[in-house]
């Protein structure tokens, strides 16, 4: 019996999709320039199911590609030939919500948004907040260990979540938690891209509304000087909620598809949000302004619906992009705040070096840069062209300190990088901890570790009379 026979007989009607066709949506996530269609796609509605899935594939040693929303873009839920799709879209329970510790319980299918939409009543909220925030999911979250706008002041997705259940290939379901005792395995399993288990379970630290919120708008005519202005603050105490820059290209794609009044002319654009007690917001304020003495406009928000537009050009910028680009190749990489005006200095001369333009809007308050490289899928090789791009990009970051990802994972699309970054050790650690929890690397194989052959092709891996210091790295 074929598996999808297996799991439709085990499963009840219209849980498992199948056929060419049916399966075409769930080819590929954010990442569409790499694409596969699936043996099956399984949507349970049940954590009975995903057990159920688990130990039909395990049986039948079947890969699986956990997804949530799909809106990842590294390629991590990018389907294997061979493998069955496992997504937990309809697992979207509020299962609880508890004012006073300021916890919330959550199925991983719950969109990242409908967690605060759900604790507005308590005055209370989410506080990572990805630009795909309106739709990604919180399980992906965890799996890719998301940020967003806010995470200079509130953290990322692993310093909003208190515990988690997990179930493993074996179909046991383990719990990780902040309170317990050891190795912090709750950090372990928060951005390790579905490699180790299936979320079935997240509860998240819910974080107190603000009496009062004021977004800094400040134009300036050097990358340069916009980029000190994020020092200064820094460097003066201040911990702003969200720290943002964007570059000329990106201020006039997402004006252009937002209106949100962003000041067109100006080669770096400046975001700085100041929250908390009206006295703290009034002082922190005090103090950011007399650091821009070099803007060459500033803006403060006068009302709430002000401060949201502002945001909105932002958070706007990859469709924006991709409004005027007939395709865009987003990257994310994470550098030292301090390296800013260099990294897209270096930007700058790649992309005359490949001549392809690219639109920045990046995380300044913690160094995380999205650059985005716009290119052409009809003309011929400028995929290729637009991958070695992005990986000078990446290994240009390395150089400087920082590392290859800040949000949006490994996946396939940063996979032969990693021996720019991990030595052999690091490598074969990281190995031994997906076998212990997937001896039979079922789960996501093919992601994340890069393949043998590609990383001693280009030098990063001694290959000697045909023995390697990688065993366990798979052979694709």
């Amino acid at each position: 019996m074929s598996i999808t026979s297996q799991l439709k007989k085990s499963l009840p009607k219209n849980i498992v999709i199948s056929g060419e066709e049916n399966t075409r949506p769930f080819e590929c996530d954010g990442l569409s320039v790499y694409k596969q269609k699936p043996i099956a796609v399984v949507l349970p509605n049940e954590v009975s199911q995903v057990k159920k899935v688990l130990e039909i594939c395990r049986k039948n040693k079947i890969p699986i590609v956990t997804r949530g929303a799909g809106t990842g873009l590294s390629g991590g839920a990018m389907p294997l030939k061979d493998s069955v799709v496992l997504g937990l879209s309809k697992l979207t329970k509020v299962i609880s919500i508890n004012p006073e510790e300021q916890t919330a319980i959550v199925q991983p299918g719950v969109r990242n948004l409908a967690i605060s939409e759900a604790a507005d009543e308590y005055g209370l909220y989410y506080a990572p907040d990805p630009s795909s925030q309106i739709a990604c999911t919180i399980g992906g979250n965890v799996a890719e260990n998301a940020g967003g706008v806010h995470c200079l002041k509130y953290g990322l997705t692993v310093q909003n979540i208190e515990s988690i259940k997990i179930m493993t290939i074996e179909g046991e379901e383990l719990v990780f938690s902040r309170q317990d005792e050891g190795l912090g395995l709750l950090a372990l399993m928060t951005g390790s891209e579905g490699l180790l288990g299936v979320i079935t379970e997240i509860t998240v630290k819910l974080t107190k509304k603000p009496e009062v919120a004021k977004l800094v708008m400040a134009g300036f005519g050097s990358v340069r000087d916009c980029a000190n202005a994020v020092a200064d603050i820094i460097k003066n105490g201040i911990i702003p909620a969200g720290l943002e820059m964007m570059d000329e290209f990106a201020i006039e794609a997402s004006e252009e598809f937002a209106r949100p009044g962003y000041p067109l002319g100006s080669k770096a654009l400046l975001l700085c949000e100041l929250d908390g007690s009206d006295e703290l917001v009034s002082n922190d304020l005090e103090t950011v302004l007399s650091l821009l003495s070099k803007a060459s406009s500033v803006r403060v928000s006068e009302s709430e619906e002000e401060r949201l537009l502002l945001w909105k050009g932002r958070k706007s910028a990859f469709p924006a992009v991709g409004r005027i680009s007939p395709d865009y190749y987003c990257m994310d990489g994470t550098i030292p705040r301090g390296k800013l005006a260099e990294v897209l200095k270096e930007i700058g001369k790649l992309s005359k070096k490949y001549g392809l333009p690219v639109a920045n809007a990046f995380h300044a308050g913690d160094g995380n840069l999205h650059p985005l490289i716009m290119y052409d899928a009809n003309e011929k090789n400028s995929l290729e062209k637009t991958e070695k791009f992005g990986a000078d990009i990446l290994k240009y970051c390395v150089k400087v300190g920082g590392v290859l990802t800040g949000e949006h994972g490994v996946g396939v699309e940063k996979r032969e990088l990693m021996c720019e970054m991990f030595n052999n050790n690091d490598i074969q650690q990281q190995i031994k901890i997906k076998k212990a929890l997937d001896a039979s690397s079922l789960l996501n194989p093919g992601k994340v570790y890069p393949i043998l052959r590609k990383c001693a092709e280009e030098g990063r891996v001694h290959v000697h009379r045909g023995k390697t210091k990688f065993p366990d790295i798979p052979k694709f």
